[in-house]
């Protein structure tokens, strides 16, 4: 069995053990670390958000699903996802939550439907339209204004079995902690996906592990959450706004010791995936080099 993470010594109370999978201890850094090793904390401009329908609710979990141009398969999605949350509840387990999506700038119809979604579901369903694409920037903005206790996010195609929910939330809100996440990569996780996708996958999480000193296995699931604290402590030192967004913050969750919770996941590819391969693996590597001094600079500030 893989070993992920383990939990901190100084931790109370640990995450589920669904498979096994606790965190890795590592050295504690303060926030204030984080400020001095970055030029300046990203903003979360709220008025990049250009138009809401509905409003955020005191709910344990906003699931935050990020959509650009997914007229197509949006509203199926979306629909599944609340049947299965309204459904799913078990007791010791339960938790109240909140659907959001989250576009940014699409072309097509997605806005008009997410704001239908809204309008049908208020209680379940809220929308807000960005100005400017970008995965990470929609993830910043859409958290940012969240009452949630915990916020979430998964890709519109559910390519992660969507009954895994409960172990990303509850790990939060039950488990003890700060950051969840689903792993495609350990021996345990079903995973149907390309030969391609999956050396890319391998070779990169790899690379992240002897080059930044990653603990964790795979960054860039589409199925991760945090706390509120956590998410208020992090978002403002993520600098990236598009698919690296990921890896920047699981990289500083790591180096400020928080509770890191890495399970195996259900995992099927979308055949229609629109993600630029290679201009993606271009920025992850300048991301790379750029979280290199980052983390560099944080050991120096912490043996100061």
């Amino acid at each position: 069995m893989n070993t992920a993470m383990q939990t901190p010594a100084a931790a109370t109370s640990q995450p589920p053990a669904t498979n096994g999978h606790a965190n890795a201890s590592v050295t504690t850094i303060s926030g204030d670390s984080i400020a001095s090793s970055i030029n300046a904390p990203a903003a979360v401009n709220a008025s990049s958000i250009v138009e809401r329908a509905g409003e955020p609710r005191d709910v344990d979990a906003d699931i935050v699903i990020p959509v650009y141009n997914e007229q197509e398969q949006l509203a199926e999605s979306v629909l599944r996802l609340m049947s299965h949350l309204a459904s799913s509840q078990i007791e010791g387990w339960a938790y109240t939550w909140q659907i959001v999506i989250a576009d940014n700038a699409s072309t097509d119809d997605t806005w008009p439907i997410a704001s239908r979604l809204a309008a049908q579901y208020p209680d379940r369903v809220r929308a807000v339209r960005i100005a400017a694409k970008g995965r990470g920037r929609a993830l910043k903005l859409a958290w940012g204004e969240s009452r949630a206790k915990t916020v979430a996010y998964m890709d519109v195609d559910l390519s992660t079995d969507i009954a895994q929910t409960g172990v990303l939330i509850g790990s939060l809100l039950y488990g003890g902690a700060d950051v969840s996440f689903g792993c495609r990569l350990f021996d345990e996780s079903q995973v149907v996906r390309s030969a391609k996708r999956e050396f890319i996958s391998r070779t990169y999480n790899g690379m992240l592990r002897v080059l930044l000193g990653a603990a964790f296995h795979d960054a860039q699931c589409g199925f991760k959450a945090m706390t509120a604290p956590a998410a208020r402590h992090l978002l403002p030192y993520v600098q990236d706004n598009e698919w690296f967004f990921d890896t920047e913050l699981l990289l500083l969750a790591q180096a400020t010791n928080m509770r890191m919770y890495e399970f195996p996941v259900h995992w099927i590819e979308d055949p229609g995936t629109t993600v630029n391969i290679p201009d993606t693996v271009a920025k992850d590597l300048k991301g790379m080099w750029r979280m290199n001094g980052t983390l560099n600079r944080m050991r120096l500030a912490t043996a100061a």
